[in-house]
């Protein structure tokens, strides 16, 4: 229900019936509360208006990206139309209004600032809910997360905290341990291996494991393609895995989207 008030939701017209073109009037609202609140924001060419009060230095998403983000959201005479809790939600771009879809991207991860959607980038001619037609919507947004990077970072973090673990950090956000670095031979990314594994998520449930599984490291999800060659044959370790190197954002195989994985993992031979 939260986020209900600025889910894209389209509606049946009667094809006979031209839309009302509000872009005028919106412009000159648009323009009019920039002036009064000396906001620093920039036009795009499709009437979007945005302030970056944060850039933020993490992942930038792009018009498909799942995202986690909170709002709030108001009309520009500030009455306040509804807001998230401070966890935020995540949910796929492509489920928003145009305005989300084209201004979140202006930021990266930890970034925050203001849209400034008009009506043709919302519910255009078209009421929702209680939000009239032909509505400026004026949004804070703080991006916390690109599909599920950020928050599975905290969440790797946690788990080696809670479990007294330490692991080494990769610049792809994989996280491995090394227990026993092994005495063979170490593989390549595209070599041939025999592994066994135990597959859990940070709650220690477990969802795959197998006493000896042979194939091509260039045919595994990515964690494993980076990860196993960190070991020489015989040895063992556990690799922690976000989603962006495991299913990414969508389910698999009974595997939630954006779950962050953890593999006990030994190196039984290089093939």
């Amino acid at each position: 229900m939260a986020i209900a008030a600025f889910l894209f939701i389209s509606c049946s017209k009667d094809d006979v019936t031209p839309a009302k073109d509000y872009s005028v009037e919106n412009e000159a609202e648009i323009k009019a509360y920039v002036a009064a609140n000396s906001l620093n924001a920039t036009r795009t060419d499709s009437g979007l208006y945005y302030v970056v009060n944060k850039p933020g230095t993490g992942k930038q998403p792009i018009a498909t990206s799942n995202v986690t983000i909170t709002y709030k959201e108001y009309y520009t005479d500030k009455t306040i139309i509804g807001q998230s809790s401070d966890e935020g939600f995540s949910i796929n771009l492509q489920g928003l209004i145009q305005g989300f879809i084209e201004g979140i991207p202006f930021f990266k991860e930890g970034g925050e600032g203001i849209l400034i959607i008009p009506a043709s980038l919302a519910y255009g001619d078209s009421a929702n809910g209680n939000i009239p037609a032909g509505s400026v919507l004026v949004f804070e947004i703080k991006l916390i997360a690109v599909e599920y990077s950020a928050t599975n970072d905290a969440t790797i973090v946690k788990y080696l905290a809670d479990n007294n673990l330490t692991a080494t950090k990769t610049a792809s956000g994989l996280y491995y341990i090394i227990t026993d670095q092994g005495t063979g031979v170490n593989p390549t990314a595209t070599s041939n291996v025999t592994v066994s594994y135990k597959g859990y998520y940070t709650n220690k449930t477990v969802f795959d494991q197998s006493a000896s599984a042979t194939f091509g490291l260039s045919q595994v999800i990515k964690g494993w393609t980076e990860g196993i060659p960190y070991f020489k044959a015989g040895g063992s370790g556990i690799l922690l895995i976000p989603a962006t190197l495991g299913y990414g954002s969508a389910d698999y195989n009974g595997i939630p989207a954006g779950s962050v994985l953890i593999f006990d993992i030994k190196l039984i031979s290089v093939n």
